[in-house]
């Protein structure tokens, strides 16, 4: 009985922990590329300010929109990605209620405080 209790707690301390460095490191990973994408619009404004360049502001959202739908298309070929295909694979084990979820709170803490 110690051993089955032993073996939850740390399921659950685990993936709590686990969950809690994921999201934190994501928020910091989103934080730096956003501020590399807002320095690169920065630097490319101002020399059209300063009237040096013209830039097609319709050509650069339309590509960025391509680029966007092409991520999200992209996403539908990972396996295991698209839940609709492998529901077999979605059996729940003994640890899995307790991993998941402790895994999900932390990384919603992480995220949080990132």
């Amino acid at each position: 009985m110690t051993e089955l209790l032993a073996s939850i707690a740390a399921t659950i301390g685990g993936g709590f922990f686990g969950g809690m460095l994921i999201g934190y490191a994501i928020k910091k990973i989103i934080k730096i590329v956003a501020i590399i994408v807002g320095l690169f619009f920065a630097g490319l404004t101002y020399p059209q300010y300063q009237q040096i360049v013209a830039i097609n502001w319709d050509k650069i959202s339309g590509v960025s929109e391509n680029t966007v739908s092409t991520l999200a298309n992209a996403t539908t070929g990972i396996p295991g990605f698209n839940i609709g295909h492998n529901t077999a694979a979605l059996a729940i084990t003994n640890f899995g209620i307790p991993l998941t979820g402790s895994l999900s709170m932390g990384f919603a803490i992480g995220f949080m405080k990132g």
